[in-house]
């Protein structure tokens, strides 16, 4: 694609700044990325957000250089591989193909992930929670009027108001409501919020799983939710030695405090792929670690 060529756009000087480190030893180094808002344009209709173009072929490509690539979301597995998985252009909805140069996924903050054999586990204990969430979205679709979107996603469920902010209080209330009545946890994210299984699993959480044994790791994302894989990042550098960046996706509508936990900034998802493409060029060119 000419968009991955040597001529193609550069990040800013502090971004490449930022992520040399990651190119010293790609064979035990972690590109993890969010998706929504990351990979993806936040859009008002959730169902309807879709990958930037190129954004798959740039993770396999850098999956192909580096130890570890991983798209960590709050979407399920399902939805990322048929988005971003090698399924998506052989026109099926079957099994992806997996192996050493496959990208990997984790959805559900957590709860759901995909190995290298393409299996998708599940966190222990998650699944006695799925009827406990199907009962409670069934009780929060009664907010399913002026413009509110209920989003039931299995094990997750959670309630959009982009289309209408004035009620922003109001799903509010009856969120934190169902979760007192049903045990579940209320989680904000930008202009929604989400109800997950009473579980120790964040974004942090898993990315600690995806890196363990690396030398170096990186990490990018927009939202509230990102924050607990920042942390994560910065808590390895200091007590474990990891060479690590944070990197936010930024834009008009992001939360101040994403910005500031991260080490540096780009501009939304057209930033963020730009960084990533400048990653596979550059760990193509120093011959990759497989």
């Amino acid at each position: 694609m000419s968009s991955d060529r040597s001529a193609a756009p550069e990040p800013a000087p502090e971004v490449r700044r930022a992520l040399t480190p990651l190119l010293e030893h790609p064979g035990t180094t972690a590109i993890v990325t969010d998706f929504d808002g990351t990979l993806s344009p936040i859009v008002v209709d959730p169902a309807e957000a879709r990958p930037l173009d190129g954004a798959a072929d740039v993770l396999e490509r850098l999956a192909r250089r580096f130890g570890v690539v991983a798209v960590v979301s709050g979407r399920p597995v399902s939805f990322l591989v048929e988005h971003l998985g090698p399924a998506r252009r052989q026109g099926s909805p079957g099994p992806t193909e997996v192996g050493a140069a496959a990208p990997r996924f984790v959805g559900l903050y957590g709860l759901e992930s995909s190995g290298r054999d393409g299996v998708v586990a599940i966190e222990p204990g998650a699944e006695r929670w799925r009827p406990v969430v199907g009962e409670a979205a069934e009780r929060l679709g009664s907010l399913a009027s002026s413009g509110v979107e209920v989003e039931p996603k299995g094990l997750t469920v959670t309630v959009h108001w982009r289309r209408a902010p004035g009620e922003a209080r109001r799903v509010i209330a009856a969120v934190d409501a169902e979760a007192r009545r049903s045990g579940l946890w209320a989680h904000a994210a930008r202009m929604s919020i989400e109800l997950r299984p009473p579980l120790e699993v964040d974004k942090g959480i898993a990315l600690r799983r995806l890196v363990a044994g690396c030398t170096a790791a990186c990490y990018f994302g927009d939202d509230l939710g990102d924050l607990a894989a920042f942390a994560a990042l910065s808590d390895l550098a200091s007590a474990a030695g990891l060479s690590t960046v944070s990197v936010a996706a930024v834009d008009a509508e992001s939360a101040v405090e994403v910005a500031e936990a991260a080490d540096v900034t780009v501009r939304g998802p057209a930033g963020a792929l730009q960084a990533l493409r400048w990653l596979a060029r550059r760990g193509s060119a120093a011959g990759g670690g497989g």
